[in-house]
């Protein structure tokens, strides 16, 4: 069985969702509770992953440390655990992650992985920018998001030095 839980956040509403001790996706907004997955607010999984999103966005975290589940082609795959490897306040572009992985005429291929990915934040997708430092393609055209996201990495790292 699936769980879910949804909290705020300084970018909206997140839905955190579990099956089987690990975390499978992280969603923009609220999720409604169906027979496949219900809403619980008791699951210490969940309630560990809410916790540190939120230290991360308290800038007091910048690597999550959770048991993950990632489903997806082989090469999304590549893709998801190349983003992991993006520093906290750093950015790579799509180039740079297509290089990364072996394939750079996979440019397009690695947007399409980024706008896939399940678990955006914990898999720092919003830290993939365009080749000119442009704020391109973040989670179904949430700009605005991706935005907050790389501003309050920049500040929590200049508070920190």
């Amino acid at each position: 069985m699936k769980l879910f839980l949804t909290m705020n956040s300084p970018i909206g509403n997140l839905t955190i969702v579990s099956s089987r001790e690990r975390i499978i996706g992280l969603e923009f907004g609220e999720k409604a509770e169906n027979e496949e997955i219900k809403k619980t607010e008791k699951d210490a999984l969940l309630m560990e992953a809410r916790g540190q999103l939120l230290e991360y966005f308290d800038g007091k975290r910048k690597v999550f440390q959770l048991p993950i589940f990632l489903k997806g082609t082989e090469f999304r795959l590549k893709v998801w655990n190349e983003l992991l490897h993006i520093p906290y306040g750093e950015t790579r572009s799509y180039q740079e992650i297509a290089a990364a992985i072996g394939n750079k005429n996979a440019v397009r291929a690695v947007g399409q992985a980024n706008k896939a990915n399940p678990m955006p934040i914990i898999i720092p997708c919003h830290r993939v920018i365009g080749k000119n430092n442009q704020l391109i393609g973040y989670a179904g055209k949430q700009i605005d998001k991706k935005a907050i996201l790389l501003e309050l990495e920049k500040t929590s790292l200049f508070m920190m030095v």
